[in-house]
């Protein structure tokens, strides 16, 4: 019998069975860094791309994640000012990916295939990777986690997306001003997948703690970050890897635990729990 979706998910939501080295891109000239299974050749890569005023190292467990269940990701550690270029960490997103396609990884055992290529991001580097797959790809897959409105708008590069995209609000903010989650999903010419977590927000992914959290005014959660990356990981495994048990991952109507299908604006059914 074929394991079920609640199954798959919590298999997913823990580490995999690769072990992960880290690296550092700025040995090849730009800021960041990459992580990667300990060996392997012709692997898929993802290029991530960090949120406002947010540091790489506040992602570095779901990164080591990805990593674990045999995905090279490399995330740029630019743009970091309070007015950043949403253009240039979207060109950062596909140097990091020309890095890790154009040398030997970790020991001399790693590689990376240039045509499995998936761009991903949180906050405003979720507009950055879809800009980045509209003018930078082509991309396998695009994921953008709680995104946050961009300039140019992602939503005019989402329009221009014939592949497949998942895109990931929380439950708490998708209709706020910060979040154009539902937008994005509406205006993206290809495939488009919109979830909410459940009791999710945008400020949950990051890892740590950070000064508004102990404000009171959202942190870190660990719920978040464990229903977003099951579902980040079996969508980029059927994508990129092929694996055709986690295609329920990357079907638009699938029921998965812990979080909800929104419908989009085309769509003539009401919305699906999950």
């Amino acid at each position: 019998m074929a394991p079920t979706p609640k199954t798959l998910a919590s298999q997913l939501s823990k580490r995999g069975p690769h072990k992960v080295l880290r690296g550092d891109l700025s040995l090849a000239g730009q800021p960041g860094v990459v992580y990667t299974p300990a060996e392997g050749f012709s692997l898929p890569a993802v290029a991530f791309a960090h949120g406002w005023m947010t540091g790489v190292d506040r992602y570095a467990q779901t990164l080591t994640h990805l990593a674990s269940w045999g995905l090279v990701v490399a995330a740029p550690a630019t743009q970091r000012t309070p007015v950043p270029s949403h253009l240039g960490l979207a060109a950062d997103l596909r140097t990091a990916v020309d890095i890790c396609a154009g040398v030997r990884l970790g020991p001399g055992k790693i590689s990376v295939d240039a045509t499995r290529v998936a761009y991903a991001g949180h906050g405003m580097g979720a507009g950055a990777a879809v800009i980045a797959a509209a003018q930078h790809g082509p991309a396998a897959a695009v994921a953008a986690l709680f995104p946050a409105p961009t300039s140019p708008s992602a939503e005019e590069s989402a329009a221009a997306l014939a592949g497949p995209g998942l895109i990931i609000a929380g439950d708490e903010d998708i209709d706020s001003l910060n979040c154009n989650a539902r937008s994005i999903a509406e205006a993206w010419g290809g495939q488009a997948i919109l979830r909410t977590v459940d009791g999710g927000s945008a400020s949950g992914l990051p890892e740590g703690r950070r000064m508004l959290g102990a404000l009171g005014l959202g942190g870190s959660e660990r719920r978040t970050q464990k229903a977003t990356r099951a579902l980040l990981t079996g969508y980029l495994l059927y994508h990129l890897l092929g694996e055709t048990q986690y295609e329920q991952f990357a079907l638009p109507g699938a029921h998965l635990p812990g979080s909800l299908v929104v419908e989009l604006e085309a769509d003539q059914t009401s919305q699906l729990t999950g």
